[in-house]
């Protein structure tokens, strides 16, 4: 039992000690600490202005980027019907015609889905993001989805051409896929900052991401059946507006 004492009174001495010294110690380096969380709370002070800068709502009408929205969804849609080009020599008899039919057959079904799928990521862009104001953030967000969007004639032409090779097809089924993913980034970033029109509730943001997580993956499946299977899978994309129709009919039925 006195050993068993001896060694507990050790202990304590021995940590006694250790305060000691870790009090000594924190008085000397008190002042570089107070130095050190200066410039700590600078620097958050410092990023913080600049995030509650670059995040300022911005006075400019929000209509005004919906209207540069409409006109680039119309100029791309027009510019598909150039990746059909005449040939370059003159047709001069019907079977030289037939064979010219022919051979643009794929190019004018592959420019049809693309011009189904614009009018889709239209309609969802202007059901969904009804803007009351907005910031420097969402602005460029937007701007990338336009971005995306004008690469859709480029690729159309690329895999209407060349869907035998592989890459073209990924080239296509990614920038369906940049095209949603942007949307849903815009989406998501304005129901946060609440710049939505109308309040959306957990439904609404479930129905929206649901119905773009089906495009995303039937692009992916699309894309392989089209290669690995048949060209033709190419027109299952149509199915998009038509799913992405009756999701919404049924969630208006359940809002009644």
């Amino acid at each position: 039992m006195d050993e068993s004492n001896a060694k507990k009174i050790q202990e304590k001495i021995e940590k006694h000690k250790n305060n000691q010294m870790s009090n000594e110690i924190e008085e000397g380096n008190i002042d570089e600490e107070i130095k050190r969380l200066e410039k700590t709370d600078k620097k958050i002070s410092t990023y913080q202005r600049f995030i509650d800068a670059f995040e300022k709502d911005l006075d400019i009408d929000p209509g005004r980027l919906m209207g540069l929205t409409d006109g680039i969804f119309s100029i791309v849609m027009t510019l598909l019907i150039f990746g059909m080009a005449l040939p370059e020599n003159e047709i001069v008899n019907y079977t030289g015609f037939i064979a010219f039919i022919g051979s643009i057959a794929s190019v004018a079904g592959v420019v049809i889905v693309s011009f189904i799928l614009l009018a889709s990521f239209w309609i969802y862009h202007h059901e969904f993001m009804k803007i009351k104001k907005l910031n420097i953030p969402y602005i460029w967000l937007n701007i990338f989805y336009l971005a995306s969007i004008c690469f859709i004639p480029f690729t159309t032409s690329i895999i209407g051409n060349y869907s035998h090779f592989f890459l073209a097809n990924v080239i296509f089924g990614l920038n369906i896929l940049l095209v949603v993913v942007f949307f849903l980034i815009m989406f998501y970033y304005a129901h946060k900052r609440g710049f939505l029109e109308e309040y959306t509730t957990e439904k609404d943001k479930k129905h929206v991401y649901h119905t773009l997580y089906i495009v995303m993956g039937a692009t992916v499946i699309v894309n392989l059946l089209d290669f690995n299977v048949n060209p033709n899978f190419i027109y299952l994309f149509l199915l998009v507006p038509i799913i992405s129709t009756i999701r919404h009919i049924q969630y208006m039925m359940k809002q009644v």
